[in-house]
């Protein structure tokens, strides 16, 4: 029979010999490296279970136009190609324009986005029917709901009236006997429209003003004053609010906005003033968050598109599974590439993220360390108590020569093979502890690390043969003269 043939008999003799006390180190290690695979899988999953979720939280990037430069659905394509597809959870354009509903004389900030992308940036949101799915189909914050009343399966009409900017050359279309029209923004944000005519003179004839987006008590009343709208006959333009002609009593924002618009207005007949769009639209749903979105309405950016006639964006909200450092990484990117955007992270998500994960992983961390080091007392008690029962048998191979590495190999031996085999059952089982948790917590299952199982086998080996060091230290100072005199 060889060496280690004799030597493998005598260590599986040995602890069959001693099945309670040995069964009990297996368990400790088995346990330690149970927890030990489990822990550490969840350890490096912890990003990726975090991240997803607070992914349900919003956006954490945000991206702009660079001052002189426009977003646009193409410019947006381009910076999201710097971000790896794995890791663009979702990316909504938004659009904010204001939108009249003529019926009621009011004007809301209406948000044109990508419904399916909104559903990934902003998960959070609560929606009383459902997303708006086909053209012509808009979703009320609920705080425009209540405002009007309007319900799931009710139809509105919104109208877009464009602001006509102010033009050096806009004198140009100021001659005689033209037909002027123009536009400006008032009170809150809503468009006055003004038509004008010129007399021979080239100077105000006729004035019509439609300022039913302003509030119907005060502002409106700029459409209505006879005695407003008189002081504008006779003038040349530009006109000067104050100096030319006085403001309606405590309507001076849409006063201001009349002669704004005067000021801008071009010439019908060239068609320089954009025509206003209408549509009707289906509302599928109400939006409640809690927040200033209530107050929003939001269509389908195709149908935005088509009422303004362009394709161009406010902002874009980015939700990416990324930590601190590969978000700024990624911002830098888009800042210096050509689309002309900039990104800005939100810090409020990216640094609870990063500060939520570190505290985290640092406690998986520090019950992990915890657990092996009372694996290793365990095992080393084990082996302790094992030492004492065979100080004869010790004493008496000592005495008939057996060295002391014999002794020594013999028990650090059966420590490892007990890690071994405790490492092995441990490994396995920490897949299936690391996938409860994970289920339970975190509502996702994880991928098995094949190359944590020989990991965690070499880890519990180790912690064995460490916890064997005391034991093995008083074995080898057994004295056998005393032990076979029977002290």
């Amino acid at each position: 029979m060889s060496k280690r043939k004799m030597f493998l008999r005598m260590i599986t003799a040995s602890l069959l010999r001693r099945r309670s006390r040995m069964l009990i180190a297996l368990l400790s290690i088995a346990i330690g490296a149970t927890i030990l695979s489990g822990l550490v899988t969840i350890y490096y999953d912890v990003p990726r279970q975090m991240g997803a979720q607070f992914r349900s939280y919003g956006a954490n990037m945000i991206l702009l136009a660079k001052e002189g430069e426009s977003l646009t659905t193409d410019t947006l394509q381009d910076a999201l190609s710097v971000i790896p597809e794995d890791q663009l959870v979702g990316a909504t354009p938004y659009r904010y324009v204001r939108l009249d509903m003529t019926s009621r004389q009011q004007s809301f900030t209406t948000a044109g986005t990508d419904f399916a992308e909104v559903q990934k940036t902003s998960p959070y949101f609560s929606v009383e029917g459902e997303y708006p799915q086909a053209a012509e189909e808009i979703l009320l914050g609920k705080e425009i709901a209540d405002t009007i009343g309007a319900k799931v399966g009710s139809y509105i009409q919104l109208t877009w009236r464009p602001v006509v900017t102010v033009h050096e050359n806009a004198s140009d279309d100021w001659v005689p006997n033209a037909k002027l029209s123009g536009s400006a923004e008032g009170f809150n944000a809503g468009i006055v429209v003004v038509e004008a005519t010129l007399d021979d003179e080239g100077k105000i004839a006729t004035l019509e003003i439609d300022a039913s987006s302003q509030t119907p008590e005060i502002g409106g009343q700029v459409e209505t004053d006879r005695n407003f709208i008189s002081r504008f006959i006779g003038q040349s333009l530009p006109v000067s609010l104050g100096e030319d002609v006085d403001a309606v009593s405590g309507a001076t924002i849409s006063s201001q906005a009349v002669v704004d618009a005067l000021n801008n207005a071009r010439s019908t007949a060239k068609g320089s003033a954009a025509a206003e769009r209408s549509g009707y639209f289906n509302v599928t749903g109400i939006l409640v968050t809690g927040g200033e979105e209530e107050s929003y309405i939001y269509m389908n950016l195709k149908d935005l598109e088509g009422l303004t006639n362009d394709n161009l964006l406010d902002v874009a909200e980015l939700s990416v599974s990324a930590n601190a450092e590969q978000l700024e990484e990624y911002a830098k990117a888009i800042d210096g590439s050509d689309a002309g955007i900039t990104a800005r992270l939100v810090k409020r998500v990216t640094r609870s993220e990063t500060a939520v994960l570190g505290k985290l992983q640092a406690l998986v961390f520090l019950v992990t360390v915890v657990v092996l080091l009372l694996t290793m007392i365990c095992v080393s008690t084990t082996m302790m108590a094992v030492v004492s029962e065979r100080r004869r048998e010790i004493g008496l191979r000592k005495a008939l020569g057996a060295p002391d590495s014999s002794i020594r190999a013999e028990f650090l031996g059966e420590g490892m093979f007990l890690g071994g085999l405790g490492g092995l059952l441990g490994g396995l089982l920490g897949f299936v502890f690391a996938q409860v948790v994970s289920v339970n917590v975190f509502g996702s299952s994880i991928t098995f690390q094949p190359l944590l199982l020989p990991i965690t086998l070499l880890v519990s080996m180790l912690i064995a043969a460490v916890s064997c060091l005391l034991p093995i230290k008083r074995a080898v100072a057994i004295d056998p003269a005393l032990v076979l005199k029977g002290e």
